[in-house]
């Protein structure tokens, strides 16, 4: 039996702010219980879904060094869906009304949260074969794994595999600040090691002592080894390339399944799309206030609304795509300008613009079963989940050809009647206005090929399944056994 620990900062079903949660929420349940006990570690936060903090198991607490003091460590588990979940409690450090706040603190949270599960393992009496680290949050494990714990019998021999799902976010601050909080000695705080520049950065110790380096998509894996894409650490990650691997991220088919969806009026499937889905359209067309026209090309918008998403392309083309009369629906918060641009075009053309400016489960789900395609013309996409809900839905995305998008849509070509979506390899406002326009020509000229866009989507895998068994592949190359 391989013991695998995932350690990460958020996990659903108990505090989501991202694409992590899901992972983190997913990825253990879907290995062969046979051959793997996996196990997950996270923080005890007061902002927790109060439905799961009353059923956390009380079971015990310690005091443990962190530089020069001594803190309180209380531990916590509950079983759910078969999945044994810890929970470190520190109310100093994890009683804040959003699970981040300002990056300094965040940094000596998460320090103390990494060391606390390292210090927790002989008290749980749970020794991974595997330490499964996610994102900076967690980049200190590999470093105190070589460090102070390197000195017990218990810790001989585990291994770590460090996942960047953002490389964009490293856990960044100054050296000297850092070295008080983390209590680690100067070796480690020089250029080859946490230092970067003049900075002591979190992923970087991650990645530099981690036996194995993951990242969420094959082509997000070969990017960040270039200067574009690397956020400062391209030389590293080439440095180590050859134990980096790019691992696809899934969703979950059961949450994200038209056919048993809760939140949608109207049911379909792979087989009954073609009858049953338009229902969807009209019942958000009447919900939106749209005009109700079951013919009029209707594109969704779910993300996050900043500059990574590709929003500036929008900004530069949105009057020639709502000029061409489609109908656009955008939900989700972000960034200032781009929440009033989208209200501006809202109130410009009410018919046709639907801005949502707040996110919900709820609405999400109905973007994705109504719309006839989803635009996500990213900057950068490490791996990307909206598109493959998008495909799970039958709804066609546009995307530009970048990480995980370039990876799991396949571009529609026309002579031979293949692909799942449509793509745009440049950062350009014009070709992705010339992909919609494309995708628009083919929806209202050549319906039969649309459907059959839609028939390969669905058909499409992207369950977690698929990603697990890849992963297991890494954990038996990685013990050898």
């Amino acid at each position: 039996m391989k013991r695998i620990l995932f350690v990460a900062s958020e996990s659903v079903p108990f505090i989501k702010t991202g694409g992590l949660a899901d992972v983190v929420g997913s990825l253990p349940k879907n290995f062969d219980k046979e051959e793997y006990d996996c196990r997950v570690i996270l923080p005890k936060y007061q902002c927790m879904k109060e439905e799961y903090k009353g059923k956390l198991e009380y079971i015990t607490h310690f005091y443990m060094d962190l530089a020069w003091r001594s803190q309180y460590v209380g531990l916590f588990k509950m079983e759910y869906e078969g999945i044994t979940y810890y929970f470190i409690d520190n109310e100093y450090y994890f009683s804040g009304p959003t699970p981040y706040s300002d990056i300094c603190y965040d940094l000596e949270k998460f320090a103390f949260f990494s060391r606390a599960a390292l210090s927790a393992l002989p008290v749980l009496d749970f020794r991974p074969d595997i330490v499964h680290c996610h994102d900076w949050q967690t980049g200190l494990i590999p470093v105190y794994l070589k460090d102070t714990f390197s000195q017990g019998q218990f810790y001989q021999g585990i291994k770590t595999i460090m996942t960047i799902h953002n490389l964009k976010f490293q856990g960044i601050w100054d050296a000297k600040t850092v070295k008080d909080m983390v209590g680690l000695s100067d070796y480690y705080f020089t250029s080859d090691k946490l230092l970067h520049y003049k900075d002591a950065n979190f992923l970087k110790g991650g990645i530099v002592y981690a036996d194995y380096v993951t990242t969420v998509s094959e082509t997000y894996a070969k990017e960040i080894q270039t200067e574009f894409y690397g956020e400062t650490l391209d030389g590293l990650m080439r440095a180590r390339s050859n134990q980096l691997f790019g691992i696809l991220n899934g969703i979950d088919y059961d949450t994200y399944n038209p056919a048993t969806d809760s939140y949608i009026v109207q049911k379909y499937d792979a087989h009954t799309f073609r009858k049953e889905k338009i229902k969807n359209k009209r019942a958000l067309q009447q919900q939106l206030g749209l005009d109700q026209d079951d013919k009029r090309f209707m594109v969704g918008i779910v993300s996050r609304l900043t500059g990574q998403k590709g929003f500036d392309l929008i900004k530069c083309v949105i009057e020639e795509i709502c000029q061409d009369g489609i109908q656009l629906v955008v939900l989700g918060t972000g960034e200032e300008q781009y929440e009033n641009l989208f209200r501006h075009y809202d109130w410009k053309y009410n018919n046709s613009v639907s801005a949502n400016i707040y996110y919900s489960e709820e609405m999400s789900h109905k973007v994705y079963a109504s719309c006839d395609a989803f635009l996500m013309p990213s900057l950068f996409e490490p791996c990307g989940l909206s598109q493959l809900m998008a495909l799970r839905y039958g709804t066609v995305p546009i995307v530009r050809e970048t990480g995980g998008l370039r990876d799991t849509v396949q571009a529609y070509n026309e002579f031979e009647s293949t692909g799942t979506g449509f793509s745009f390899a440049n950062y350009n406002a014009h070709e992705m206005l010339n992909t919609i326009r494309y995708a628009e020509y083919i929806y209202y000229n050549k319906k039969r090929e649309w459907n059959k866009i839609i028939d390969r989507g669905m058909a499409a895998d992207f369950s977690w399944s698929t990603s697990a068994k890849k992963y297991e592949e890494l954990y038996t190359r990685l013990l050898g056994w």
